[in-house]
């Protein structure tokens, strides 16, 4: 069983909301990223979202683009970030990882290698913000490799096409909790509430909501909305800017993460 399969079995058979941290592989440092994913995991991460530096992150914020800058500058891709996921797997064999980025630098790598390479590092899925459903086919080898392709679901998307992504959804759906870029606040639990519904109508798939959740507050008010995880990243990644060692990266993640699984830990959920 793919390990993102796993740990939402797990989390349902709790009854836990799940965490998914975000974090831009190579910033603040690529010598941190496994300290990093490490100290994830021992602040409540459920599963681990790294995202691929690029030149061009359409769908990104400030923080984010300005994360992936730096770390596109210190020579962070593929094959690096590859490499620190295997390392994290030798003492972490449980922790879903997944990969958030673009098509461009896939196509670079090549899309078997990748597919190979990723799988062997220890992935378990690949978000790809700029390959649309109707566009999937051209990531067969992920599925190949046992890899899962993680499709997005905006505000926008339609019914008929809702109904596209979730005939191919695997391990779960990425819920852009409003219209626009990451780190933006301007949420609205009672249109996310009611996105969720629709989605469950379609598909048993699970739901992560992302964009815009800063802090336990709205990380709660998303789970208490019927979210099965909830994903942190422009708070996080700007918290981790700069930090200087694994020490400090540790603490910064607690300081913004701990709050957050508490109050994941104490939202109602919503039994529909």
């Amino acid at each position: 069983m793919n390990r993102i399969d796993a740990r939402y079995a797990e989390l349902r058979g709790a009854g836990r909301i799940g965490l998914i941290p975000f974090v831009t592989a190579g910033d603040p440092s690529p010598d941190l990223l496994v300290p990093t994913m490490q100290a994830l995991v021992a602040a409540g991460a459920d599963l681990i979202e790294l995202g691929v530096p690029f030149s061009d992150p359409m769908a990104d914020g400030p923080v984010i683009q300005h994360a992936s800058e730096r770390a596109v500058a210190r020579g962070v891709g593929i094959a690096l970030i590859l490499d620190r996921v295997a390392a994290f797997r030798r003492d972490d064999a449980a922790t879903p990882v997944i990969l958030m980025g673009y098509l461009n630098p896939i196509e670079i790598y090549g899309w078997a290698r990748f597919a190979r390479d990723a799988a062997a590092a220890g992935v378990d899925g690949v978000l790809l913000v700029d390959c649309p459903v109707e566009e999937a086919d051209r990531a067969a080898p992920l599925a190949q490799a046992g890899l899962h392709q993680i499709f997005l679901v905006a505000p926008t998307t339609t019914p008929e096409r809702l109904g596209g992504v979730t005939a191919r959804a695997q391990g779960f759906l990425y819920l852009v909790s409003f219209a626009g870029v990451t780190g933006a606040n301007r949420l609205d639990t009672g249109e996310i509430a009611q996105r969720i519904a629709a989605i469950r109508r379609a598909t048993e798939v699970p739901i992560a909501v992302g964009f815009g959740v800063r802090d336990a507050a709205s990380a709660a008010a998303i789970g208490a909305a019927g979210a099965d995880a909830v994903v942190v990243g422009s708070a996080l990644v700007e918290r981790l800017a700069g930090a200087a060692d694994a020490a400090e990266v540790a603490a910064r993640i607690d300081e913004c993460l701990a709050p957050i699984r508490r109050a994941l830990d104490a939202a109602p959920r919503d039994p529909s």
